[in-house]
């Protein structure tokens, strides 16, 4: 019974949060909402620049090393695990996995900001 309750509650919820998040913003729809913000001025240009895709990926290398640090910062508690030796496999693994694609991106001059 309690679970059945916990359930509709939350389901209940989510949806009127859903609808709230649906209805809300079409109250209040002008012109002044609608344009690019640039320090009250009206837009001179486009606010639809090109985006440089070296930009991206950056952001996406780092986003992808710093998974894998995120991924080795439990082993200082892993290593109180009773089989070692697959602890240190899997970090091995990871350390080389690193260190691989550190070295293929800079091989491929990802890491060079001017071209």
């Amino acid at each position: 019974m309690n679970l059945m309750l916990t359930l509709f509650i939350n389901t209940s919820l989510a949806s009127v949060l859903v609808l709230i998040a649906f209805w809300l913003p079409q109250l209040n729809i002008y012109t002044e909402k609608a344009s690019p913000y640039e320090c009250g001025f009206d837009p001179m240009g486009s606010a639809r620049l090109p985006f440089t895709m070296k930009f991206f990926l950056v952001a996406i290398t780092f986003l992808l090393f710093d998974l894998e640090i995120a991924l080795l910062l439990p082993l200082p508690w892993a290593s109180q695990t009773t089989n070692l030796k697959t602890m240190l496999t899997m970090a091995l693994i990871l350390i080389s996995l690193l260190a691989a694609s550190l070295a293929y991106e800079w091989t491929q001059k990802g890491l060079e900001w001017a071209e």
